[in-house]
C-alpha cells in the first residue's frame, strides 16, 4: 500500500511537470475555465440571481465547470494518448500496481483543480468581497468530483478510438454541462423534465454543494438562497451529497468495464 501510495505520488508529480511544460495544455485546463467565467459573468452583469448578485452566483458555482476542464478533457486525453503509445501497459506491468497508475493521474488532476479553485476564491475575493462560507465542505465536494470525473474520464477513454479523436469524445459532456448544468441559472428553475436531467447531471450536485460552501445559503435545488448555519449548510446539502457518491458508484462501474490498458488489436 505503501508503495503504491507513494508510485502514485511519483506519477502525480510527473504529469503536473508535463503539464507545466506544455503551454496549450495549460492553458486549456488552467486558465480556459476562468477566461469562459468571466465571459458567463459579463452576461448576467449585476442581475440578481438566487437572491444574489448575478456575479457572484456564476462565480460561485464555476467549481462545476471546472471539473470538465481541469479533470475529465485533461485525463481523457491522457489515459487515451498513454494507452495508444502502450504507456499504460509498460506502467502496469512495471512496479505501480493499475490503481496506483490512475490514482497517480487523479492526483495531478486534483491539484490542478484545487489551484482553480483557489484562484477563484482569490477572484471572487478582490473582486466581490466575498469569502469561503464553508471550507471544509468546499474540500470535500473537491475531492469527491475529482474522483468521479476521473473514472468518468477512464471510462470515456476506453471509447475513444485514439488521441485525435479525444476532443470528439468529450466535447458532448462539455456542452451539456455547460448549458445543463445550474451554472448561470438557480436550480430547479428549468421546466419539466429538463428540470429532472439537469438536476441528476453529474456536475449538478458539485455546483450546488460549491455555491453552498462559497456563499454559505441554501442553492440546492428549491432552496432560495437564504443564510445557513454550519450545521444548516451541510444539511441542506445532503441530497447533492447522495447524489454525487451515487454517480461516483455508477463511473466506476463504468470505468471497470470500458477503461483499456492497451490498444485494440485488430
Amino acid at each position: 500500500m505503501r508503495t503504491d501510495v507513494l508510485h502514485a505520488i511519483r506519477l502525480a508529480k510527473i504529469d503536473l511537470t508535463l503539464v507545466g511544460r506544455n503551454t496549450t495544455v495549460l492553458f486549456n485546463v488552467l486558465l480556459l475555465p476562468l477566461l469562459m467565467a468571466w465571459v458567463y459573468t459579463q452576461a448576467v452583469g449585476a442581475e440578481k440571481i438566487g437572491g444574489v448578485d448575478g456575479r457572484l452566483f456564476v462565480l460561485a458555482g464555476l467549481p462545476g465547470l471546472m471539473l470538465v476542464f481541469a479533470v475529465f478533457i485533461n485525463l481523457v486525453n491522457t489515459f487515451t494518448a498513454r494507452r495508444e503509445e502502450l504507456v499504460l501497459k509498460r506502467l502496469r506491468a512495471g512496479q505501480p500496481s493499475g490503481p496506483a497508475v490512475l490514482a497517480g493521474s487523479a492526483l495531478g488532476a486534483l491539484a490542478l483543480y484545487l489551484a482553480q479553485v483557489a484562484l477563484l476564491a482569490v477572484w471572487m475575493r478582490r473582486s466581490e468581497g466575498v469569502m469561503v462560507a464553508n471550507v471544509p465542505m468546499l474540500v470535500v465536494v473537491a475531492f469527491l468530483g475529482v474522483a468521479l470525473f476521473c473514472l468518468l474520464a477512464a471510462a470515456f477513454s476506453g471509447l475513444t478510438p485514439n488521441a485525435e479523436l479525444a476532443q470528439v469524445t468529450v466535447l458532448p459532456v462539455l456542452l451539456v454541462v455547460m448549458v445543463g448544468a445550474p451554472i448561470a441559472f438557480p436550480s430547479g428553475t428549468l421546466p419539466g423534465v429538463l428540470g429532472h436531467l439537469s438536476a441528476l447531471l453529474p456536475a449538478t450536485p458539485v455546483v450546488e454543494i460549491a455555491r453552498t460552501a462559497f456563499l454559505g445559503g441554501d442553492h440546492v435545488s428549491g432552496g432560495g438562497g437564504e443564510a445557513l448555519s454550519m450545521g444548516g449548510q451541510w444539511a441542506a446539502t445532503l441530497p447533492s451529497f447522495a447524489i454525487l457518491l451515487a454517480w461516483i458508484a455508477v463511473a466506476g462501474l463504468l470505468a471497470r468495464w470500458l477503461f483499456r490498458w492497451e490498444p485494440r488489436h485488430g
